[in-house]
């Protein structure tokens, strides 16, 4: 039963994540010209292209963001971090205590700094490109980044521990079907 409950768990984020990469943030970059949107750029952005973006945004590509795409992203954090958070209570052996630490903390971080991000890009939105101070860019940018470190150290050791764990698994059954 908890396999199946893993799996309905990795299926669900899985599903919203895709949902953004093939129809959300691709509408919203189509309403804002070709531009990526702020979730988009891992590293960041500077007040000029913050503003460009802002400003080639329609207003229904800036209503999408704030309504769809942001209720696509209340879900998707939280679903990516349980993942991962799973993955990291399941899989390390006994001795990779500190790798399940990190994993577990660059879950729950990237999860909170993804929140964090999309509250200051939603205030972002809500105001005029212009009226948009310059400390909020940067705070939002700040957000971007560290949400993107976070998930990517998380989804990158979230892919090697069940990578190792299958490899475990074939090198045991492996050295049991040799005859001794």
């Amino acid at each position: 039963m908890r396999n199946l409950l893993f799996w309905l768990l990795v299926a669900a984020t899985g599903a919203v994540y895709a949902t953004m990469a093939v129809w959300s943030l691709p509408r919203i970059s189509d309403a804002a010209g070709g531009l990526m949107p702020f979730d988009l750029r891992p590293f960041g952005y500077t007040e000029a292209e913050a503003r460009e973006f802002l400003r080639r945004l329609s207003d229904e590509g800036r209503s999408f963001y704030l309504t769809v795409q942001h209720r696509l992203d209340l879900a998707f954090p939280a679903l990516l971090a349980a993942t991962l958070v799973w993955t990291a209570l399941r899989l390390p052996p006994p001795g990779w205590r500190a790798v399940r630490w990190v994993l577990i903390g660059a879950a729950v971080g990237g999860m909170v700094a993804d929140y964090l991000e999309n509250a200051a890009v939603a205030a972002m939105l809500s105001a005029a490109p212009d009226a948009v101070a310059v400390e909020q860019i940067a705070i939002a940018s700040r957000w971007t980044v560290l949400k993107s470190l976070g998930a990517t150290l998380a989804m990158s050791l979230g892919v090697v521990l069940p990578v190792r764990a299958v490899l475990v698994r074939l090198t045991t059954q492996k050295s049991m079907d040799t005859p001794s």
